[in-house]
């Protein structure tokens, strides 16, 4: 059975692709920080379909704790060969009312996190001379959205951080693509009004939100085989909004 860490699993876009994953014969670590009783019930409801997971509380802005996750896994279940760097906080405001504080957070948690987690993921795959990175951006890491500037320094630091890994890893079989999902409709957006969903799901050519399965669909593709030839890639699971 393969083994993969998943951050940001208790809900939304990490949650069900931590289900799609266990369906394909994945054991899953469900990393979480605060949301313990939905990783916890996660993980019930994926071992009672005959699966195998199990929570893991790490704060992505705390290498020490990133390590302690990793260890964790190796420790029980001898490998890493996927890993799917998917949690994130979100953040809209001129950037002229962010504060250095929220700044900070921003950047430690959506990039940082993201490097530290996949240099401690990569050692261990380097070592089992294979593996399988999949990050998770945004579309406004590709184009930048207005009040969002600072998320979208990040993602957009994921997406060329994606692009570097994956000519450094190539050559040890390690694959590492990216994932850059548009309007989704999960608890991250759930600060939109109604109204102003509406607006912008009338600028989405297939004409509806995206939906979290749409993001795992795409995780399950790049975890199998059948993706054995894509590297360094950025996946856009948007609906057309961006192209």
């Amino acid at each position: 059975m393969k083994t993969a860490i998943i951050s940001g699993a208790s809900r939304g876009i990490g949650k069900e692709i931590a289900l799609s994953l266990s369906k394909e014969g994945y054991r899953v670590i469900v990393n979480f920080l605060n949301s313990q009783e939905s990783a916890i019930s996660l993980c019930e409801q994926i071992n009672s379909q005959g699966g195998h997971a199990v929570a893991f509380k790490a704060d992505m802005a705390n290498p020490r704790q990133i390590k302690e996750m990793v260890d964790f896994t190796v420790k029980n279940f001898s490998t890493v060969d996927l890993l799917v760097a998917n949690a994130g906080i979100g953040y809209s405001a001129l950037l002229t009312d962010h504060s250095d504080e929220i700044i900070k957070k921003i950047i430690d948690i959506n990039l940082v996190g993201v490097i530290t987690l996949c240099k401690e993921a990569a050692k261990v795959m380097l070592s089992q001379k294979s593996g399988n990175i999949i990050t998770i951006s945004s579309m406004w890491g590709q184009v930048g959205g207005s009040c969002e500037s600072v998320y979208s320094a990040a993602k957009g630091g994921v997406i060329s951080f994606t692009k570097a890994i994956a000519k450094e890893f190539s050559l040890s079989g390690i694959r590492v693509n990216c994932i850059s999902p548009g309007f989704i409709d999960t608890d991250m957006n759930n600060n939109i009004s109604l109204s102003d969903k509406l607006s912008l799901v009338d600028e989405i050519p297939l004409a509806r939100a995206g939906l979290a399965r749409d993001v795992a669909d795409a995780a399950v593709w790049l975890a199998s085989d059948k993706s054995s030839y894509v590297t360094g890639q950025i996946i856009a699971v948007n609906g057309g909004l961006i192209i």
